[in-house]
Formats: structure tokens, C-alpha cells, sequence
């Protein structure tokens, strides 16, 4: 028998999302977070970044802003890393993620976080893919005998949204966060960080 061919997170709409998940909506979602004031060092870099680079004309210029804010959030915690680009695949579904966390490892284990930009700020599409790559992100995790949340984030750089897939199907949905007030921002980061970090040290036991 021939085996379907697998279909590519960038593929979906964002009603075929939800009907690959079987949800029907997303569920509202507080985060309890503690705000984080950026540090000296992060003020310098981004206001180099501004002065250097065209940050809002081009999306490869954006992901410079992702990867500092990513950065300044999970810095100093040195058991989780972040892969740029990485392969994740799963029985039906395959693709490259913008951003994995994953333990800090020489290789890339089942991810607890995915991040996707939101290319040319269409957070519709943004968020088709974060879906179907948290559902990558959840099969990979059940492989390996665990069934604990996934976390998705949307962001095209100025605005960030947090998801988090929970093992009974149910998708939680956070209000956006525009990078203006960087104490919630950074406080909800190294929030989502840290529950990535519980899993990692309980083994994927915490919940």
C-alpha cells in the first residue's frame, strides 16, 4: 500500500488548522507571568539593530529583532537551546520552524516550543502554522512516552501572541503584546521559558 505523502506546515489555511487539530476554537488564555526589565546590554543591541538595520522593511531583517528578544529571554538558562530553521516532522505532517526550544543538546530532540514569524505580518497564516507545528511538536513528544503542553508563539518582530496545546486538544490563546512595553513581553518569554525548563528537568513530567 502507498503511503500518503506528508504535507508541509507552510501548506495549510487556517481553517484546514484547526480541522487537522479538530478544534473549533481557541480558548483565552491569562498568562501569569512576572515582568522582566531588559537588561543594559539588550538596550544597546537593540538600539544598534535600529541604527543599522532596515527592521521593518524586510523579513530578514525582523528575525534579527526575533532572535535578540528570544535571546535576551532565555539568557542566562543554559538547558534549553534554540534551533534556527530546524527540520520537524511527524507521521503526517513535515517542514522547516522558524525557531525550536529544545534541551540543550548536540542534536534536536522533541521540541517543547515552536516560534513562527509572521511573514509580512499576516498573523492568520502565522498562526495555521504554529498550530500544525505544535501538533508535529505534540507527536513527537507522545513518541517518547510524554503528553505535556505545547507552546507556540506568533510574532512578526513588534507583536507577540502565545498558543499553548494542551493533551486534551484544547488551544489556548494569549492578547497580543506589542514590543512597547517590554516588561510584559520579555515577562511572558522567560514565563513560557521557564515551563520549558520544568519539562526539561522532570524529564517531561511536569505539569
Amino acid at each position: 500500500m502507498k503511503r500518503s505523502k506528508k504535507q508541509n506546515f507552510s501548506s495549510f489555511t487556517l481553517a484546514q488548522a484547526y480541522q487537522y487539530l479538530g478544534i473549533i476554537t481557541l480558548q483565552p488564555w491569562a498568562l501569569d507571568f512576572v515582568p522582566q526589565n531588559p537588561s543594559d546590554f539588550f538596550q544597546k543591541r537593540l538600539d544598534r539593530l535600529q541604527q543599522t538595520f532596515a527592521l521593518r522593511a524586510y523579513e530578514k531583517s525582523k528575525e534579527l529583532l526575533i532572535d535578540a528578544v528570544c535571546e535576551e529571554a532565555l539568557y542566562p538558562n543554559s538547558a534549553l537551546k534554540i534551533w534556527k530553521g530546524a527540520a520537524l516532522s511527524s507521521d503526517r505532517l513535515t517542514g522547516n520552524v522558524d525557531y525550536l526550544i529544545t534541551d540543550r543538546k548536540d542534536y534536536l530532540d522533541r521540541p517543547y516550543l515552536c516560534i513562527v514569524e509572521a511573514k509580512k505580518d499576516d498573523f492568520e497564516q502565522g498562526l495555521a502554522q504554529c498550530l500544525v507545528e505544535m501538533a508535529a511538536c505534540q507527536w513527537n513528544s507522545r513518541q517518547a512516552g510524554q503528553d505535556l503542553p505545547i507552546f507556540g508563539i506568533v510574532t512578526n518582530g513588534e507583536t507577540w501572541r502565545f498558543y499553548r496545546l494542551d493533551p486534551d486538544q484544547r488551544v489556548y490563546e494569549s492578547a497580543p503584546y506589542a514590543i512597547g512595553n517590554w516588561l510584559i513581553v520579555l515577562g511572558c518569554l522567560h514565563q513560557v521559558f521557564q515551563w520549558c525548563l520544568a519539562y526539561s528537568q522532570a524529564g517531561g513530567d511536569a505539569h
